[in-house]
């Protein structure tokens, strides 16, 4: 059982967080809030059926795919010991106590499988999480600290922001590793790149290198780079190094134009394919979770793929078997149809269970997808925290009263949600909005 260590240090956190975790479990207004954090996304059927099993004895089923592709189980009962306890058996908590704070640690979801990637970052990765989890000095780390590290891989979400974020690429024969600081690649050129031989060594030098330096109120990296310019961080950190960064010529990661989640895509492996589903707003139940766990054991290997767009991949299938797994999908409440509008919005959990919510977000994102013709990229918020996305997306509708939003269009030349177009709108104010916009362009 992997059970956390009972001589973790139990004084106050460093910088101490609000952030749900397995063994910190955060009141809300539908009840408590576990969030699940899966090494790379991933996680076996046992360990979802475990899931699954708790979500539905001692909370709500309700059971949510996080933009940081982790879980969350809502509406979590006062048997927290009961709950816990069963998820750490299967294997998804922490070596110790502290140390489930950061196990923040990204990868594309068709890590080491994408025919496109320069890199597997699986045994990197997994170095890294056991640095995270061994380390007592990380636990120091904020919980909202996050890593990325990027094989170079068609499927990516490269514009969630990180505090470190490494991307593969290929120079002169060579697989490398740029990296950037407080950003994402995106939108950043890489600041230089190390060999993947030294990828952890550098993980590591920048992670102890922030603590060296920060107060306890920089809980993220953009806020000790306020204050310490990033080529004197940048210097700092090639003194801890073994091999000097290699400097790059403003070199930037290609960003593939269509995230290829949702569907059926061909895997590195000739006639093995990954299927992509998206639960309906994030949103699944035990049964889905029981459902997913019995496909992927009958027809793929055993494993799930949760991902940053709040899907999940079902990888190795036969080439042949995609068609009935998608429809198995299907008929589990799954969208597996990219032109869906509804699998491409995203919704915080709005004021049905957020006192911060000003509208049903969930429920008004359902009505606007029966307003849409096409499928458009569209976040609707309850506040201005933006809970649902780590980015900023295309579309954002900001609740300002119930049923009623400030449409924003990202806007690379503005900060926050992007440029104002629309307030006070209702759902079908706003879809009309979209709609007549969508037919100017394609009239363009």
């Amino acid at each position: 059982m992997n059970t956390p260590s009972s001589n973790t240090p139990s004084q106050t956190p460093v910088r101490p967080s609000g952030c749900p975790g397995l063994l910190r479990i955060v009141p809300a207004m539908d009840g408590g809030i576990c969030r699940v954090k899966l090494a790379g996304g991933s996680i076996t059927a046992s360990q979802a059926r475990a899931v699954a099993d708790v979500a539905m004895h001692y909370a709500s089923g309700v059971i949510e795919a996080t933009n940081r592709a982790n879980l969350q189980i809502r509406g979590v009962g006062s048997q927290h010991s009961a709950l816990i306890a069963p998820l750490l058996a299967a294997g998804l908590g922490p070596n110790t106590a502290a140390s489930d704070e950061v196990r923040n640690l990204m990868l594309s979801p068709s890590a080491g499988i994408d025919p496109a990637m320069a890199l597997d970052t699986w045994p990197l990765a997994q170095e890294v999480l056991a640095s995270l989890e061994t380390t007592p000095r990380l636990s120091e780390l904020s919980a909202k600290f996050a890593v990325q590290l990027d094989g170079g891989e068609a499927l990516a979400m490269l514009e969630h922001p990180h505090d470190l974020w490494l991307s593969a690429f290929e120079h002169e024969g060579q697989v490398l590793l740029g990296f950037g600081l407080a950003g994402c690649p995106a939108h950043d050129a890489a600041l230089a790149a190390v060999p993947v031989a030294q990828g952890h060594e550098l993980i590591m030098a920048v992670l102890n290198l922030f603590l060296d330096r920060a107060r306890p109120e920089h809980t993220r990296m953009r806020h000790l780079l306020k204050e310490v310019p990033v080529t004197q961080f940048v210097q700092q950190l090639a003194e801890r190094l073994s091999v000097a960064p290699v400097q790059l010529a403003a070199w930037r990661r290609h960003t593939p134009e269509t995230p290829l989640h949702i569907g059926t895509y061909p895997q590195r492996e000739t006639g093995r394919v990954y299927v992509g589903a998206v639960p309906p707003l994030g949103r699944l139940n035990a049964a889905m979770l029981n459902g997913l766990a019995q496909i992927a054991s009958d027809y793929g290997d055993g494993t799930l793929r949760f991902t940053p767009w709040q899907s999940v991949l079902l990888p190795h299938i036969r080439a042949e078997l995609a068609p009935e797994v998608t429809q198995q999908l299907i008929a589990l409440g799954l969208l597996c149809d990219v032109t869906d509008p509804l699998s491409h919005l995203v919704a915080c959990t709005g004021s049905s269970a957020c006192a911060k919510g000003l509208a049903d977000t969930k429920q008004d994102a359902r009505q606007l997808a029966t307003l849409l013709s096409q499928p458009l990229n569209i976040h609707l918020s309850g506040c201005q925290r933006s809970c649902a996305a780590a980015h900023i997306a295309p579309v954002t509708l900001l609740a300002v009263a119930p049923g009623h939003y400030d449409l924003y269009l990202r806007a690379p030349e503005h900060a926050g949600f992007g440029v104002l177009r629309g307030c006070n709108l209702t759902i079908e104010a706003a879809g009309a909005w979209l709609e007549a916009r969508q037919r100017s362009n394609t009239d363009d």
